[in-house]
């Protein structure tokens, strides 16, 4: 007969702390995600996660970036007069934060604390005259902290039907 090397007593601690490592190995590998951001054009809608985010700030150079170049855009078919809505989810407008949305790079929208705002028969693809509608435009929404700076930014991507 052999002796154990390792009393009971220490396989068991042993274990346990190799249950311990695992866990928190798994638990590190898990992103929290961001909170939704949700448009709405009749009955169609698309949710989506932030592009870009910071807890701090988000330099004005990545804002631009993530208004121009996000790759993973949710795509909405929109036609002329539809009422478009916009939602965010309460975490977004926790700790006096808000959001706004901007259409190609332009707010069109103040900032806002409600989670919701709806835009009856807006005409998002308007040119006042100024040559042929584009078939598509980016909504972004953005938000910002209580003293205006960039924390966030989900993108779309708005179809003309």
């Amino acid at each position: 007969m052999t002796a154990p090397l390792i009393s009971g007593k220490g396989r068991r601690s042993v274990a346990a702390l190799g249950a311990v490592s695992a866990g928190l190995l798994v638990l590190s590998a898990c992103d929290k995600p961001t909170p939704l951001a949700t448009v709405t054009v009749g009955t169609s809608s698309v949710s989506a996660e932030a592009v870009c985010q910071d807890s701090a700030q988000l330099s004005i150079e990545k804002v631009q970036e993530c208004l121009t170049e996000a790759k993973d855009a949710k795509t909405v078919e929109y036609g002329r007069g539809d009422t478009l809505r916009l939602g965010v989810e309460p975490e977004i407008v926790e700790d006096g934060n808000r959001w706004q949305a901007v259409l190609d790079g332009q707010p069109i929208t103040e900032p806002s604390a409600n989670t919701y705002r709806s835009f009856p028969g807006a005409d998002l693809f308007a040119t006042g005259g100024q040559g042929e509608a584009p078939s598509s435009k980016k909504l972004n929404i953005v938000q910002v902290s209580a003293d205006g700076k960039p924390l966030a930014v989900w993108a779309y991507n708005i179809k003309l039907k």
